[in-house]
């Protein structure tokens, strides 16, 4: 085991895929950082097929550094849940391994979210727009569907870039997916758990070296998980709109019909059961949301001494 800081307060989370171009000097850099604050620093290669591991275990003999390797690849969210479930600090932050995110930003972040005593702040990216076309529309579908579901107060809601409270993190990710939908959905319980949620700008870096793995299927997977999260957390907002179309329809199409004495029709009859379905399964989604979040509260902090991958 490393020698470490004494009572650090601060876990820099790193999810490393395929990285071996940008890891060496991104992560020299950010290790060399960490040491100088008494911050700790977890890598976590999620099964990379490249050189990544032996990066990573050349840079782990460095002091307050943890490394973690995933036998086979789980996914973006799946290496995040690893990190945040190892962490000990009483706050982390999360930055992509591929060297875009700014290291001075883990500091302003830092202090911005404690002097706001924020449980979360999401790192805002400003400035030019470095993603290709066909992430950029990903990114405006995955925007335009979630503030449908739900008014939001962030506007950057899949950023990696993220600080977080740590004993709220680890119980939340019991909840979220393993894929890149994970930075959008975490986002939504903090919001949904009434926690402070605010937003810090931060600049990003052109990727020159490696190749992103995100791709537009990766918006469409997103676009599902977060509505499968509001179905979880709220559903009366996917299933009243639902419930109250049908209903409407059915009055529309069957009302003129009964005026004009033809009697009652059918296909009105069938939107009007759909529409009330649909209101008493909103119903007991609800109770079952409510359920499952109460337990999401109970749960006892992280055990570190619980064996995961090494």
């Amino acid at each position: 085991m490393n020698a470490i800081s004494e009572n650090p307060l601060l876990t820099v989370v790193v999810p490393v895929y395929n990285e071996e171009q940008a890891l060496p000097s991104f992560a020299s850099c950010l290790i060399e950082l960490c040491q100088a604050k008494g911050w700790m620093t977890i890598f976590v290669n999620d099964g990379s097929c490249d050189h990544t591991r032996q990066i990573l275990d050349h840079l782990s003999s460095s002091q307050n550094v943890r490394v973690v390797h995933h036998k086979v690849n789980r996914g973006y969210g799946g290496a995040l849940k690893t990190g945040i479930r190892y962490v000990t600090t009483p706050y982390l932050v999360t930055m992509d391994g591929d060297g875009q995110h700014r290291q001075e930003d883990i500091e302003r972040i830092f202090k911005f979210a404690r002097e706001n005593d924020a449980d979360m702040v999401v790192g805002k990216r400003e400035g030019k727009d470095l993603s290709s076309i066909y992430r950029a529309i990903g990114k405006s579908l995955i925007r335009t569907f979630t503030r449908i579901l739900m008014p939001l107060p962030i506007k950057d809601l899949n950023s990696g870039f993220k600080f977080y409270r740590t004993d709220l993190a680890q119980r939340y990710i019991t909840v979220c997916p393993d894929s890149m939908a994970f930075s959008d959905v975490i986002t939504l319980v903090f919001l949904y758990e009434r926690n402070l949620v605010m937003e810090y700008p931060i600049r990003i870096s052109t990727r020159t070296m490696g190749q992103s793995t995100i791709s537009i299927l990766t918006a469409f997977e997103t676009v599902i998980q977060v509505l499968n999260a509001t179905v979880i957390f709220n559903p009366l907002r996917v299933f009243l709109p639902i419930s109250i179309v049908c209903i409407l329809a059915g009055l529309g199409w069957g009302i003129p019909i009964i005026l004009l004495g033809r009697g009652v029709s059918v296909g009105a009859m069938l939107a009007i059961v759909t529409g009330l379905l649909f209101f008493v399964l909103g119903l007991l989604a609800s109770q079952l949301s409510a359920i499952r979040m109460e337990r999401l509260r109970d749960l006892p902090g992280m055990d570190h001494s619980t064996n995961l991958d090494s």
